[in-house]
């Protein structure tokens, strides 16, 4: 699991340095494999500002650029075509470093001085999709989502500047398998506060009985399955603080829906997924066990034989999903998808592992699932998804959820002694201290 430390901080206010962090992690029972700062090995990358443009005299396809550093003017010599006078770029000065070990020196091109590089998105070890509207084959010209202060820290100003650790997240502890459960512990670790506050969707009216209807088939499998749908859909780039939250998770961004669903499984643990609505056919959903002969053509477009022990999410005609696992390759979203059924479900974590093992497919969400998930998550991650989409603006939440609900809900409750506990651990604590931490 990784953890993203801006992301943390939105939940617990700690400022440690990495090693004591890790370590006191580590001590507290949420291994600590390491960390890593992003960006680390780009030295001497700052925001210019192109303020002047010609043609080299020896070149048909090389300009000399004057760019503006914050601290004087240096002239740049570039051979890429995307770049206009006005235009905001990385430019990496004299002695700058690059990933890969690259070093950018003050040299000649063509016999005209060259006091340093402009630089694309992969020279800074960024791809279209942390910038969409970027040009993958020419210079990163900074948008309007950048802090453009001429003479910034390049790394500061695209925000690749975050810290991210690295968990081992034991079989029993499922929950830390989310931002928010490691900022628990880490509230816990340090008995800091811990900022969590319940999402609150407002609606835009209308019944979500009227989009769909859902049938659990096998309710010891699926102990509980929700739906909500999104109208007016609009599909575009997430917002770049999303973008970052994901890249620093190792999770690549898509679009908005498919990156909230993404983001609300690494904030709260629970998987999600977003159907397109015209691909349910009769607006139905139907959580059942795979019938004999019966097969599926998952996202990553293999074909996929099925037996009757694996739960399925169908539509009134077929399977659209394995559940837990993967989504059918019809059932995610598409560029002109306009209405989605956003789903929050708990399947059962060994019905979960059998199929993926049979499957032969693993995915962050099995991973999930198989370690077994509280039904109490799902109306938490819905309600995050569809806080998200307002807040984003990419929808029109209707108003109502379904609700198919099996679940246990009865609290469980464990046999508890004091003297035993200090007996167990060999140690001497009072009964006021163990509820202490306990209660933390």
């Amino acid at each position: 699991m990784n953890l993203s430390q801006k992301w943390l901080r939105d939940y617990v206010d700690i400022d440690l340095p990495p090693r004591e962090y890790a370590e006191g992690m580590s001590l507290s029972g949420s291994k600590t494999e390491g960390w890593t700062v992003e960006g680390e090995d780009i030295q001497k990358v700052v925001v210019g500002r192109v303020a002047a443009m010609e043609r080299h005299p020896d070149s048909d396809h090389l300009w000399i650029c004057q760019v503006e550093t914050g601290t004087g003017t240096v002239q740049i010599v570039t051979g890429a075509q995307n770049v206009r006078e006005g235009d905001f770029v990385p430019a990496a000065l004299d002695g700058a470093a690059l990933p890969g070990g690259k070093t950018i020196r003050r040299g000649k091109l063509r016999g005209v001085e060259s006091s340093g590089m402009l630089c694309s998105l992969s020279e800074l070890g960024l791809t279209a999709h942390d910038f969409p509207y970027a040009v993958e084959d020419g210079i990163f010209i900074l948008g309007e989502d950048c802090d453009r202060t001429l003479g910034l820290n390049i790394r500061t100003a695209v925000g690749l500047d975050d810290l991210r650790f690295e968990f081992e997240i034991t079989s029993n502890r499922p929950d830390c398998l989310s931002v928010t459960g490691l900022a628990r512990e880490t509230a816990a670790t340090w008995n800091l506060p811990f900022h969590l506050e319940a999402p609150t969707v407002r609606g835009s009216g209308g019944n979500v009985g009227d989009y769909l209807k859902v049938e659990v088939h096998n309710g010891k499998l699926c102990p509980r399955y929700m739906a909500r749908v999104v109208k007016n859909v609009q599909i575009e780039p997430s917002p770049r603080w999303m973008r970052e939250r994901l890249r620093a998770s190792g999770v690549r961004p898509i679009n908005n829906i498919v990156d909230i669903t993404n983001y609300v499984m690494l904030e709260y643990g629970q998987p999600m997924h977003a159907f397109d609505l015209k691909y349910v056919a009769g607006g139905q959903i139907i959580v059942r066990n795979a019938q004999p002969g019966e097969a599926i053509t998952t996202l990553d477009e293999a074909k996929r034989p099925l037996s009757p022990d694996m739960l399925v999410i169908a539509d009134a005609k077929a399977p659209s999903a394995v559940a837990g696992v993967m989504g059918g390759q019809y059932s995610g979203i598409q560029a002109d998808t306009q209405t989605i059924v956003f789903e929050s479900a708990c399947f059962l974590g060994s019905s979960v592992r059998i199929t993926s093992k049979k499957l032969g497919l693993r995915t962050e969400s099995s991973g999930r699932f198989e370690k077994g998930l509280s039904s109490d998550t799902c109306p938490v991650a819905l309600a995050r998804a569809c806080q998200l989409v307002e807040l984003l603006g990419a929808g029109e939440v209707v108003d109502g959820v379904i609700d198919v609900d099996n679940a246990d809900h009865t609290p469980k409750r464990i046999p508890f002694t004091y003297d035993w506990i200090n007996r167990l651990n060999g140690v001497d604590l009072p009964k006021e201290e163990i509820d202490g931490y306990l209660a933390r």
